[in-house]
């Protein structure tokens, strides 16, 4: 038999490992001195832990790799368990490969800009559903946008609503028509809202959830709305660039009002998938 330390240099698995190994139960010594209470294995033990590290080096967690020795697994366990762990690794690797596109979408860009840094940064988010009290109609320009806003806010005034969030406007035209945009006007508000409040012209804001977004591209434009194109063509470029596909209509979040101190800032989403 051998000592802890020459089993380690033979196997070249560090003491450690082995003390924790068989502090788990997944590789006990072949026997302990009662005296001075070292720790001898055996070269029959060689098997064992060769399949042990087999099955480490797969990913297996050495719990699973303990049930897969000590309760002798059919087949079907086996290979079902290794599934597992095969989707697990794919997710990852689609992941790092995601990660890889936008390190080289990056390159791209300070190659084109010159600079180290671009002036807007592309993140990916979720998006949480919304409860809100909303409006959808069809505008003939886009300053309309914020005179609907402007009307929906005045429709607060009386009832005495507060607002939960910043407000959103989301853009369901398929084509950009700027004397045709079909636009939601969406105000976040608090659960206790349940009824829906009139309007002028017998409209009304209505009570409802808008729906989240697992992925979405974000990205902040500072500044006026007249310039929002600049930002809007940045982002399409960073979704082509790093291999994504739109899956919904875009959403505008108005984080800070004309006149704010801070600055005017407006957050774009995408809501997006792989392509």
């Amino acid at each position: 038999m051998f000592k802890i330390g020459e089993f380690s240099r033979i196997c070249r698995v560090p003491v450690s490992a082995l003390r924790y190994y068989a502090d788990i139960g997944l590789l006990e010594p072949q026997h302990i001195d009662p005296f001075t209470n070292y720790r001898y294995y055996s070269a029959s033990q060689l098997p064992r832990l060769n399949r042990i590290l087999a099955l480490r080096d797969l990913g297996l967690t050495l719990d699973q790799i303990k049930q897969a020795l000590d309760e002798q697994l059919s087949p079907e366990a086996m290979r079902g368990m290794l599934r597992m762990k095969q989707a697990e690794i794919e997710r990852h690797v689609e992941e790092e490969q995601a990660r890889l596109n936008r390190v080289a979408a990056r390159i791209k860009q300070i190659e084109q800009e010159g600079k180290t840094m671009p002036e807007q940064d592309i993140i990916l988010k979720s998006i949480d559903p919304i409860y809100a009290l909303t409006i959808r109609e069809v505008v003939a320009e886009p300053s309309a946008v914020g005179t609907l806003l402007g009307e929906s806010f005045a429709a607060f005034g009386p009832r005495g609503i507060q607002p939960a969030g910043p407000p959103v406007a989301i853009f369901y035209d398929e084509e950009f028509k700027p004397a045709h945009l079909d636009v939601e006007i969406v105000l976040p508000v608090a659960p206790n809202v349940t009824e829906n409040v009139p309007m002028d012209n017998n409209r009304q804001l209505e009570v409802r959830t808008v729906p989240g977004t697992d992925t979405a591209a974000s990205i902040i434009h500072k500044g006026d709305y007249d310039n929002l194109t600049a930002t809007y063509n940045a982002i399409a470029r960073w979704i082509e660039d790093n291999g994504y596909r739109i899956t919904g209509p875009s959403r505008e979040v108005y984080l800070t009002a004309p006149g704010d101190p801070a600055g005017t800032l407006t957050e774009i989403q995408y809501p997006v998938e792989k392509a």
